[in-house]
């Protein structure tokens, strides 16, 4: 048995003693770096008034966020792995509280935008850390399938309570609270922390690979950026076709360096294997899909059906409590059972027959009728397919890559968001355009005109649903078709790396 395969045997053999406790503090951080995602849009446009923000810069609130953290991920993850994980998840929240702390201060634009990019960055250092944390102290197959399931909930579920948070605070404090909020989150999260977690064994202290930090950071900024300019500019857009240019360039020389580098900052051995690569790019297609639902059912209830942000927040409710259900009643209790790919794969094809019925949607529909029956569809399947897909993206991994292959988790998901929010707006932008342009002379009053408008937007809505209705069934198809592990069960009962080995295909690769 190689050095590393003994030190992750040994770690399994004594399981850190507080490791519950230490869930507790991690599931509150990564619900206030999920809901930071989602909690600032309800709020943008009192933000944008109060500090008289344009229409064209009112995006970087939210961009500049997305840029830092998805560009740096992969950073933080490495610096997690040679810092430690336990010094970098505290670090990271009480960056983030501070950031949190400028941005509810905020006088300015400038002073707003420069605390999202914080936010963003150290987000990009707390998310890696914890999803680490958690993959190197939970071991037993048992116990993980209880800790993956509350994680996976709250991955899956914090952006809609960011929605339900963000709508209360706005309406009936004020839109500073929506960053004020997180100070508390972070500072019991970082002081329990601090007195719980003990750090895990299995340090990476390589030296960092520079190349690839300014490469994949300058890569996925580009990318993240492409798709967020071509939300607002178009695809055909000099620029946005540049970044994408750019970003291609950029990655595949990422890649290049990687497989020549001693010390590499992501070692392609995480990322080939087979289930973590269906994985990563499965939970990113899903992303894609549901961020997009995000905003376009948040716009319907406002604006079609006139919902205030409050009521909005808690329509969202159902989709929260289907997805508890599906990652802890569901995945946590048949992830020991059944083969991932026979939870993820079905996962995303419940959470594809949610969206199917959205596409039913009109301007009175009703919200008992439709709406909620496909969130609850929608939160079962989605809470249902995380659940195995956080835990078998880092099942396997040496302690050492422990740091970067939760980075990859978290970086499939935030350029996922990003495309999706991008992609899917711009397609229903397209349809609503071309149905005003179809319908629009034969409203000849103003309220025909207002309903004509309405009614475009639903187009647009559901236009744009199908298409991630299709993005949800490919993710099935990649969960069926790419992850042939077994049941975390068959991993145990092998007891050893080399069990782990044979069962997941993952090379362990000595020292």
């Amino acid at each position: 048995m190689s050095e590393t395969a003994q030190a992750t045997a040994g770690t399994a053999q004594a399981p850190d003693s507080n490791r519950w406790k230490a869930l507790t503090f991690i599931a509150l951080a990564q619900l206030m770096v999920v809901l930071d995602a989602t909690i600032v849009n309800i709020a943008l446009p009192s933000a944008q008034k109060d500090l008289g923000i344009s229409d064209g810069n009112r995006q970087w609130v939210i961009t500049a966020y997305a840029l830092a953290f998805g560009g740096l991920l992969l950073f933080g993850g490495r610096i997690a792995d040679i810092w430690g994980r336990k010094r970098t998840f505290v670090t990271g929240l009480i960056g983030f509280a501070g950031a949190s702390a400028l941005g509810g201060a905020a006088t300015n634009e400038a002073m707003l935008l420069g605390s999202r990019a914080l936010q963003g960055a150290f987000g990009a250092l707390l998310a890696p850390a914890a999803l680490s944390l958690l993959a190197v102290m939970f071991t037993d197959s048992k116990e993980r399938a209880k800790a993956f399931g509350i994680y996976g909930a709250i991955a899956g579920g914090g952006g809609a309570v960011g929605l339900i948070l963000g709508g209360f605070l706005t309406e009936y404090l004020d839109w500073r609270w929506t960053f004020f909020v997180n100070i508390p989150f972070a500072v019991v999260a970082a002081a329990g922390a601090y007195f719980v977690i003990r750090e895990p064994a299995g340090r990476n202290r390589s030296p960092l690979d520079i190349p690839g930090v300014v490469l994949s950071t300058l890569g996925l900024v580009s990318l993240v950026y492409g798709f967020t300019r071509a939300e607002s500019e178009g695809w055909g857009d000099s620029m946005t076709i540049g970044l994408f240019v750019a970003s291609a360039v950029l990655l595949a020389a990422f890649v290049l360096v990687e497989s020549k580098v001693k010390a590499p900052l992501l070692p392609l051995r995480v990322i080939t294997e087979r289930n973590r690569g269906g994985v990563y790019l499965s939970l990113g297609l899903a992303i894609i899909a549901m961020f997009g639902l995000f905003l376009f059912l948040t716009y319907y209830l406002q604006i079609v059906k006139g919902y205030s942000p409050v009521k909005t927040g808690f329509a969202f409710l159902p989709m929260i409590a289907g997805m508890i259900t599906g990652s802890t009643q569901i995945g946590a209790r048949l992830m020991n059972r059944l083969p991932a790919r026979l939870l993820m794969g079905p996962g995303f094809l419940v959470a594809a027959a949610g969206m199917l019925l959205l596409t039913q949607m009109e301007i009175g529909s009703s919200y008992a009728a439709l709406l909620l029956p496909a969130m609850l569809l929608l939160g079962l399947g989605m809470g249902t397919a995380f659940m195995p897909a956080m835990s078998l993206a880092t099942l396997g991994v040496e302690p050492r890559d422990s740091g970067v292959a939760s980075a990859m988790v978290n970086t499939s998901q935030q350029v996922g968001g990003a495309i999706g929010t991008a992609l899917l707006n711009t397609i229903a932008a397209s349809a609503t355009t071309a149905y005003v342009k179809d319908h629009i002379a034969g409203a000849t009053t103003q309220p025909q005109q207002q309903l004509v408008q309405l009614q475009a937007q639903v187009h647009g809505y559901t236009n744009a649903i199908w298409f991630a209705v299709g993005i949800l069934v490919v993710a099935a198809g990649i969960a069926f078709t790419f992850i042939n592990a077994g049941s975390p069960d068959s991993t145990a009962a092998a007891g050893s790396v080399e069990g782990a080995e044979d069962d997941l295909k993952v090379p362990v690769i000595a020292h």
